[in-house]
């Protein structure tokens, strides 16, 4: 429900919704206009005045006339949305020029046709990263601080609503400006309602590097301190963004409230995850940064990782990825370790496609990262209180480890072990569970002492239970960072002495994936489970990698072409036997 807050001084006019609910988007017909030049949108207004003639390359050409516009009660201010905020001119291929000394390594569009990307390498061999949007003239600022204040005094909501729910009416938004600014054309007025967007609903100075699917990592680290990117081309790379102590501390705070957390001075430190899914570490002030306040946005794609795509991308080959698609069939136990930004997550997630697709699954996150395709799957996270009830308002990892085994799943996911759930985990993989989790490890080693001790200390007995340990690492070569699994081990525990059994191993000379074993005791084991003679095994396994190299070099690795290929290998399989 809304409320009307405060009267503008614009002309009288029953009010319209400015917010509307996401909806199936519909081409604004009104408006087929001539083609006007992309540049006019990046470069300032040199007149007021409306030109007389325009040329056929323009993008918007100015309306002749304005259809009357038909009266909306007050109810209409939540209506359903009928047209989307912007709409990506389908003539719109080519960028405008971009002239630099330097070698340019790409360009491409980030929010079509408004923000744009420029890379370029300098003397030195560093890559850099210019973002470009429509530059505004004095009075455009004036109109577009105007416009915001007016929308932000209309509405005032008393009730909860759901993320990303809303839009801002680009019609409506057109109307403000324009009684602002009668003179405006058609495309400058499209570009501030480009920066309303962005402004209000979006993430600001940074909303276009949010929209750039090549981007991993988004750090900024002090006031008066260049913008990082990590790139998934170039790795580390140096923007031309750069925010000053007062604009930062109301960046991170603005970041904060998107994720419906509080930072502040007693509290200047924080984890969040974004609406769409991104995840946020916050510092506020100088308190515990020295150069103020300072943000990490680590992005998330929209889709989850597949098993395909892992393929592809050769940070798995398609028999390895065969083995770990038969062993999460057969309900073994996983853990991936690996260091920061090493794929763990993503990993386990494209693993998790595997699970039989009517299993009773339960993950357990301290910020929601998994998604499955599955139905028959919960979701849970830990929480924090704030503040006054100190520790008791704590909903740990522990405790909600605890409650999933009450609810009889067949396999559990868990974020990232690193204290005492990880002996519930283990607990729970010795009562018969299937289990997936990850640790920051760098190989089976390491992995193994920070389980069995401080300040995890799980005893050397369970470690039977546990089945197989993957190991992956982001490696570096040639200036590009990529992923790739180091090897697939599976566990032996033999009078009370841990050791491991290579299965496969990645040979950094050739880059390939080199099987090393004969005989494998997990894969023994589900031979036996099933019945299988060694040729039937190898038959299983050598059926799985060719539909993985089959979705890998068709393209088909989306996550609703990947779920639909494992079902279709599933049936021919259960036919054929």
């Amino acid at each position: 429900m809304a409320k009307k807050a405060a009267e503008t001084t614009s002309p009288k006019k029953e009010r319209k919704s400015f917010f509307t609910r996401k909806d199936t988007p519909v081409t604004d017909a009104a408006e087929g206009k001539e083609k006007k030049s992309l540049s006019s949108l990046f470069a300032k207004k040199e007149t007021e005045e409306p030109k007389e003639k325009k040329s056929l390359s323009s993008l918007f050409a100015k309306k002749e006339t304005e259809e009357p516009k038909e009266k909306k009660s007050f109810s209409s201010l939540f209506a359903k949305k009928e047209k989307p905020v912007f709409e990506e001119p389908p003539q719109i291929l080519e960028l405008p020029p971009f002239e630099t000394d330097y070698e340019v390594v790409d360009r491409y569009w980030l929010t079509p046709p408004y923000a744009y990307a420029n890379l370029y390498r300098d003397e030195y061999g560093n890559v850099h990263y210019q973002m470009v949007e429509p530059k505004l003239t004095e009075k455009e600022l004036v109109v577009l601080e105007e416009t915001y204040e007016q929308l932000k005094t209309i509405l005032v909501y008393d009730n909860v609503r759901k993320k990303g729910e809303f839009e801002l009416d680009r019609e409506l938004c057109r109307e403000l400006i324009t009684g602002y600014d009668p003179k405006i054309t058609p495309e400058r007025r499209d570009t501030l309602v480009y920066y309303l967007n962005r402004n209000t609903l979006g993430y600001g100075r940074l909303d276009a590097l949010l929209h750039d699917e090549r981007i991993e990592d988004i750090t900024c680290n002090g006031a008066g301190i260049p913008i990082f990117l990590y790139h998934r081309r170039f790795a580390n790379v140096e923007t031309d963004i750069v925010f000053d102590a007062n604009e930062l501390n109301k960046y991170v705070l603005k970041l904060a409230q998107k994720a419906d957390k509080q930072v502040s001075l007693t509290t200047p430190l924080i984890d969040a995850a974004l609406p769409e899914g991104s995840r946020a570490q916050i510092t506020y002030s100088d308190i515990v940064s020295a150069k103020g306040s300072s943000f990490t946005i680590r992005k998330f794609k929209a889709d989850p990782m597949t098993p395909a795509e892992l393929v592809r991308s050769n940070t798995y080959s398609s028999e390895l990825m065969a083995h770990i698609w038969l062993a999460v069939e057969n309900k073994k136990s996983l853990i991936i370790a690996g260091g920061t930004a090493s794929g763990k997550t993503s990993t386990m997630n494209a693993a998790s496609f595997f699970i039989p697709s009517v299993a009773k699954i339960v993950s357990i996150e301290d910020t929601r990262e998994i998604q499955l395709p599955h139905v028959n799957w919960l979701a849970m996270k830990t929480r924090e209180s704030l503040g006054t009830q100190g520790s008791q308002g704590n909903i740990s990892m522990f405790t909600l480890l605890k409650a999933a085994l009450r609810q009889r799943p067949e396999y559990i996911i868990v974020g990232e072990v690193r204290g005492e759930e990880a002996q519930t985990l283990f607990q729970a993989m010795n009562t018969g569970h299937t289990t997936y989790s990850t640790l920051h490890a760098g190989n089976v080693k390491e992995a193994i002492n920070r389980l069995i001790n401080d300040p995890i200390n799980v005893p050397i007995a369970m470690f039977g239970a546990l089945n197989l340990v993957l190991v992956q690492s982001l490696l570096y070569g040639d200036g590009k960072g990529f992923r790739r699994c180091l090897s697939l081990n599976e566990i032996i525990v033999e009078e009370d002495k841990i050791s491991w059994n290579p299965l496969f191993v990645w040979n950094n000379k050739t880059d390939r994936f080199d099987k090393v074993y004969t005989r494998s005791a997990v894969f023994d084991n589900i031979a036996y489970q099933n019945n299988w003679t060694d040729a039937e095994l190898a038959k299983r396994i050598e059926t799985r990698r060719i539909a993985l190299e089959n979705m890998a070099n068709s393209g088909k690795t989306s996550v609703s072409e990947v779920d639909k290929a494992i079902i279709e290998t599933r049936m021919r399989e259960r036919e054929a036997s």
